[in-house]
């Protein structure tokens, strides 16, 4: 049961209104409480988006891989359903919960985004020059480290709030 008041488009400031009338998801039912943050969060939101360092597939990838590490079941149903939407299929958005990509391309982009999160950025040289080798550039390092700070945000909160999960639930990862 969420523990803070949740808006719908009518209670809601009229900044975040028409976002809560397009999208009533209890995500953002509850991030209503500040409209000023959940707009630079929707801001972030947006500028993933339009980014085109990563991959609509890759751009999933890193959402799912920091959603799994911190737990958040509420996001892992959310980004699944959108990774759905953009062709990745079920069991590929499992592997890159676990951590595992579908060619050395997202193989390299989840090995960069592993070290950033369990070095809390401070990755080595060759950690680096590996992600640059598989392709990516330094816009990619920026969107990978925007794509962590909006997961990880977005997770907490969600786990502040007990948001109630309102996309079709997924599996628990299992390793093999």
């Amino acid at each position: 049961m969420p523990r803070l008041h949740l808006h719908d488009h009518e209670s809601a400031d009229g900044r975040v209104a028409p976002t809560l009338k397009a999208t009533p998801i209890n995500i953002f039912k509850g991030m209503a409480n500040n409209p000023d943050v959940m707009q630079g969060l929707l801001g972030l939101s947006g500028s993933l988006g339009k980014s085109a360092s990563l991959t609509p597939r890759e751009k999933e990838a890193v959402m799912l891989r920091v959603s799994e590490r911190n737990g958040c079941d509420y996001c892992l149903a959310a980004h699944t359903a959108v990774a759905a939407k953009k062709g990745v299929s079920a069991e590929d958005a499992l592997a890159f919960r676990r951590g595992d990509g579908s060619n050395e391309r997202e193989t390299a982009l989840l090995h960069f985004l592993e070290a950033v999160l369990d070095k809390q950025g401070f990755v080595d040289d060759a950690e680096l020059d590996a992600f640059r080798a598989a392709g990516f550039d330094d816009a990619a390092v920026v969107e990978v480290c925007a794509g962590i700070a909006w997961m990880t945000f977005t997770n907490l909160f969600n786990h502040v709030n007990d948001t109630e999960i309102d996309f079709p639930r997924v599996p628990e990862v299992t390793t093999a």
